[in-house]
């Protein structure tokens, strides 16, 4: 199939298959006699788990390992498992500090309603923000 009908049945732009062309996520195709990709059906397979694997965080780079080890080794369950648990604890990190400033948010929103604007000095932006 040509590069349009797989965008279309892939859901995906013509610039998006090119572009994981470059980022080795999707094989190179064949080319017809007069140039044109010529996509097989495992082309739509494949962009279904770039697209899974996207979804579950993974990046285009970190998609490429799993391919490679699947190609060059078997079944990359190990390496996929060591990619989502590495994810889930950056994912605990970012939560952590989420959730702080959150709490610093709430705090100074708290500071605000005591606070008189008539009371802001001059030399200062906002007392509502601390800066010492």
């Amino acid at each position: 199939m040509r590069i349009g009908e797989l965008a279309e049945r892939a859901g995906v732009t013509t610039k998006t298959l090119r572009f994981y062309e470059q980022a080795q996520v999707l094989p190179r195709p064949a080319r017809t006699a007069s140039g044109y990709r010529d996509y097989d059906e495992t082309s739509i397979a494949r962009l279904r788990f770039v697209r899974a694997a996207q979804a579950a965080g993974l990046s285009l780079a970190e998609i490429r390992t799993v391919i490679t080890v699947r190609e060059d080794q078997g079944p990359p369950c190990g390496h996929v498992t060591a990619l989502l648990d590495r994810h889930a604890a950056a994912l605990d990190e970012r939560i952590a500090e989420l959730e702080a400033t959150r709490e610093e948010v709430r705090r100074l929103r708290d500071r605000a309603a005591t606070l008189n604007p008539a009371t802001c000095s001059q030399d200062g932006v906002c007392h509502v923000i601390p800066t010492d």
